[in-house]
């Protein structure tokens, strides 16, 4: 990899011809993650497994960056799934949350790629909205494999989440509203803002006692 930012033209030209693919292997899991798309990440037994899933889940995650004004490329021969790298997954893996950095998160962007990239996690965000809106007033389907929690208990795991990636970009951000679906736009409006920061290099690589923080790439595919 180069050293020089990545601009969106340079972007649009690889992602047109593949959909490049990290594959993080754990010992009991295996995720597939769209390197170019921040939340098309799919995980199975193995890779083939992820694989396929990610290939399945193409066109719900096109119809979930509809509103973006970014688009993937038309399915077909010049946009197969093409794995890139492989890295070694770890515990958080196998529990079931991606979390391992590729090469390609540690290229720099420039202004218009991290824009591209605020577009695509605000379009995550208002489905997640939509979908929240959506279950108001149903029963929701309990069980033992993830099951169990209430809506107002999903809206504030997700958002309590989020705040702590915003760490990852040494963007600490108090929820101190005490409803978290409130606390939520003022949650999003920091982390844009870091977002942002990080591409123009104007946060520390480093945390405050020396942790390594995350890239705009590897903030973004995970938040």
């Amino acid at each position: 990899m180069g050293t020089t930012p990545e601009t969106e033209a340079e972007i649009a030209a690889e992602i047109a011809a593949e959909i490049a693919v990290g594959i993080e292997a754990g010992a009991k899991r295996t995720f597939a993650a769209a390197l170019d798309w921040p939340g098309w990440c799919r995980s199975g037994r193995d890779e083939a497994s992820a694989l396929e899933a990610l290939g399945s889940y193409r066109a719900r995650y096109d119809a979930v960056i509809a509103g973006s004004g970014v688009r993937l490329p038309a399915a077909g021969a010049r946009s197969s799934l093409s794995v890139l790298e492989r890295v070694d997954g770890n515990a958080t893996t196998d529990y079931g949350a991606p979390d391992g950095e590729f090469s390609r998160d540690v290229q720099p962007l420039d202004r218009a790629a991290g824009e591209r990239l605020v577009a695509l996690l605000d379009a995550s965000w208002a489905a997640f909205d939509d979908a929240v809106e959506a279950a108001r007033g149903i029963e929701l389907r309990k069980g033992p494999r993830g099951g169990g929690r209430e809506l107002d208990a999903i809206v504030a795991h997700v958002v309590q989440a989020e705040a702590s990636y915003d760490r990852k970009l040494a963007a600490p951000v108090a929820l101190s509203d005490e409803d978290p679906w409130l606390a939520r736009s003022d949650e999003r409006d920091e982390t844009r803002a870091a977002l942002i920061a990080a591409v123009l290099g104007k946060m520390p690589a480093t945390g405050p006692r020396g942790g390594k923080l995350w890239t705009p790439r590897r903030f973004a595919r995970r938040a």
